[in-house]
């Protein structure tokens, strides 16, 4: 397989991550792979790379040299991932636990699954506020997160009489918890060119922020831990299987052209993107919507989903505005259902 980065980020305030619906009453835990680019990509203009950077992940007709998978929750020494579907919850299980309520599980209880290994229920529980599923033993512990609300009031400074006060919802890590992803490249070379630039992109990153109501100090950490690898291993213990025509994803995708998934087969499951330009130029203007495969959709397909990118920049953008659609994916065991 490819090589690949292991990036932790350990978040020192509340992230606010929107969901598609753009709800303030409400967020999500996940960063999803096409922010986490555009995120990524705006660190790189500042530090005047963007054009380097664009020509190796944005070329038309040509293979990224970097792709990213969400970022998901960690904690401690467990790595959250949303399940791959088909197999959770898992099939003969006990009633006594309430799988179906875990929309997040450690990667080593993926790897379990893999192996057609049967989930213990008095291992695991699910922690309903974070919908984790959390080692039984610290049952009485919080999860990786909790969703908090914070309260502000837009005050008007001239006259001092117009208050409009409103809330917002955010991720509040635990201690020893915060955000995971990986950079996978596209060959050892690429991973000696760009590891440590996007290392010095992911400092900055965390000093600066991500997600919304970075102006109050939000979305900010206060280390970033790199661990360099196999994705199959860092993530599962284990060399990838040899493929059996199904791909576990860990990123949105958008089809590319040459993809040759069958749509008729696997467990996958549709999501609608926006957002919003983040650049100095047309700042704040609505990004085209995209149809994007969620993560943890099992595809089939001949060879690993390749995605691609998507220049959903608003009429009258002054410059294109790129959301990555490019697929990390891992090979499994077919057919899941089994």
């Amino acid at each position: 397989m490819n090589p690949a980065l292991l990036i932790r980020l350990r978040p020192s305030t509340p992230w606010r991550l929107a969901p598609a619906s753009g709800a303030g009453l409400e967020a999500t835990p996940v960063l999803h792979s096409d922010s986490l680019y555009s995120a990524v990509t705006l660190a790189f203009d500042q530090l005047n790379l963007l054009e380097e950077w664009l020509n190796a992940t944005a070329a038309p007709y040509a293979a990224p040299a970097v792709r990213f998978t969400s970022a998901f929750p960690w904690q401690r020494s467990y790595l959250y991932v949303p399940p791959p579907a088909g197999l959770w919850p898992p099939r003969g299980a006990s009633a006594k636990v309430r799988w179906k309520g875990a929309s997040l599980i450690p990667s080593s209880v993926v790897a379990a699954l893999l192996r057609g290994e049967t989930v213990s229920e008095d291992q695991w529980a699910v922690d309903g506020p974070s919908g984790c599923l959390v080692p039984a033993a610290s049952r009485s512990a919080t999860g990786p997160f909790r969703f908090v609300l914070r309260s502000s009031a837009a005050v008007d400074r001239v006259t001092g009489g117009h208050v409009e006060p409103h809330a917002a919802s955010c991720v509040q890590f635990a201690p020893a918890s915060g955000l995971w992803c990986a950079a996978q490249f596209s060959n050892p070379t690429t991973y000696a060119v760009w590891a440590p630039k996007l290392q010095a992109a992911f400092r900055l990153l965390a000093d600066s922020g991500v997600g919304g109501m970075r102006s109050r100090g939000f979305g900010r950490s206060r280390s970033v831990d790199f661990q360099p690898g196999l994705l199959n291993e860092l993530l599962l213990g284990a060399a990838a299987p040899a493929s059996s025509g199904a791909w576990w994803l860990l990123s949105l995708m958008n089809p590319g052209a040459h993809d040759e998934v069958n749509w008729s087969a696997g467990h996958y499951e549709l999501t609608s993107r926006t957002g919003r330009v983040g650049s100095r130029h047309g700042a704040g203007r609505q990004k085209l919507t995209t149809r994007m495969v969620r993560e943890g959709s099992v595809l089939v397909s001949p060879q690993a989903p390749g995605g691609r990118v998507l220049d959903v920049a608003p009429e009258g953008c002054a410059h294109p505005v790129y959301r990555a659609g490019y697929a990390v994916s891992l090979p499994i065991p077919w057919p899941v259902t089994e």
